[in-house]
């Protein structure tokens, strides 16, 4: 059996099957990452010598900059699909998620990591940090839809405009267990530097290269045709040219893309907000990470059955149920206890605190950075927690969704 074409076969009917995915997610309510992990599983037991190794272990580079591909690409379509402006009243809630529940979150995730895992604290706080971003990739049946779309619940929208943000948000932790690393290995990496460097100077260069890139493009796209019709396009690969164009010159300049690409997409898209364009920008982008994240949940999957779960235990098996079950929903109930939605929506932002592919990226970027101890047991823990997501998450969304929906059917700013 010739291996390339088998796995070309594969990734061809992955692809193929995506397409009605979304629309037999919604008649089932079973989210299609429930499916296509499985799948990868199945088929990593059916032909584990025909198909390249899954274990992100074993391919570190692909690992890191496939997940990177698949998150930059889903962070542009999260903000071309968010109607509402950014103001500090409207975003109130999920300012609140990214600031307090995110800190809260990465502590409570670290300090049982430490004290009941018996992790070191470097990767205690890498633990954390890999899992506190919630995920803009799986979330999908919890996020709002396209752009211009109507009413939309405060549920969808704070859990959308969180999973924007908090991705590029998990960066600076990420960088402080890579640090204490470091600094555990002998080698010199001072926080004061972390602090400046990694926190404000990377925080700030992402937020002003998103804010400058995304005003431009907008100029461009919709001011200039107007004046030279010539220039005027309808083209939507635009959206990823744009991912791609933000994020490079963004890691040019050792700012942080991730950042950077979701707040260019909120600028470019509320340039002209009610423009039709912006449908055919959120159709490419949505399509595009749909056929990567066929591939992504094939090979997780087919990590599963490949050795990733070697080292998993009771103790991470707790581990994952105190963290999706008490830790996140915990820290979020906390962030949100002031604000003025209702109980039922809080409850819902508090639970559906999805893990997935920013997980894997952070992860893999950080023991690519330098060396952990606990590697095996990390890989163990946050494909767990992902699995238990997944599945979870996954048979829940919809009917809670629907729930709310009937209750709360109209969207309304927070007072």
């Amino acid at each position: 059996m010739d291996k390339y074409i088998l796995l070309l076969s594969i990734i061809g009917l992955a692809s193929f099957a995506m397409a009605w995915m979304p629309a037999i997610t919604k008649k089932s309510g079973i989210s299609y990452s429930i499916i296509y992990v499985l799948a990868g599983a199945f088929l990593y037991w059916l032909f584990p010598s025909y198909l390249p190794s899954a274990l992100p272990q074993n391919n570190a580079s692909l690992t890191i900059h496939l997940s990177e591909l698949v998150v930059i690409i889903s962070l542009m379509g999260t903000g071309l699909k968010i109607d509402r402006s950014f103001t500090l009243r409207n975003w109130a809630s999920p300012l609140k998620l990214v600031s307090i529940s995110m800190l809260l979150t990465i502590a409570g995730a670290a300090a049982v990591g430490y004290y009941f895992l018996k992790l070191d604290i470097a990767a205690a706080v890498l633990l954390g940090a890999a899992l506190a971003p919630t995920d803009p990739v799986l979330a999908a049946d919890v996020q709002v839809g396209p752009p211009n779309k109507g009413a939309k619940s405060e549920t969808r929208f704070t859990l959308t405009a969180e999973a924007g943000m908090n991705d590029g948000m998990a960066f600076p932790f990420t960088w402080l267990a890579i640090a204490l690393a470091m600094m555990m290995n002998g080698k010199d990496a001072g926080l004061t530097s972390w602090l400046l460097y990694d926190v404000l100077y990377k925080i700030s260069a992402g937020l002003i290269m998103g804010f400058i890139l995304g005003k431009g493009a907008g100029y461009l796209v919709f001011s200039l045709p107007k004046k030279f019709s010539f220039l005027k396009t309808n083209d939507g690969f635009l959206a990823i040219a744009l991912t791609l164009v933000v994020y490079g010159l963004t890691e040019l300049l050792y700012g942080y893309g991730f950042i950077a690409v979701f707040v260019a997409a909120i600028n470019f898209r509320h340039f002209e907000k009610g423009h039709g364009y912006h449908q055919n920008l959120h159709d490419v982008t949505d399509q595009s990470e749909r056929l990567l994240i066929a591939v992504v949940l094939i090979l997780f999957g087919g990590s599963l059955v490949s050795g990733i779960l070697d080292a998993l235990s009771w103790p991470i098996v707790i581990f994952t149920l105190l963290f999706l079950f008490i830790i996140r929903p915990v820290s979020v109930l906390a962030a949100l206890f002031t604000a003025r939605i209702h109980k039922k929506e809080k409850l819902a932002i508090s639970f559906f605190g999805i893990r997935g592919i920013g997980t894997i990226f952070y992860l893999a970027f950080a023991l690519n950075e330098t060396g952990f101890n606990h590697q095996s047991q990390l890989w163990a823990l946050v494909s767990f927690t992902i699995l238990v997501s997944v599945f979870i998450h996954g048979l829940t969304a919809q009917p809670v969704i629907r729930h709310l929906k009937r209750e709360m059917p109209v969207e309304r700013t927070p007072e």
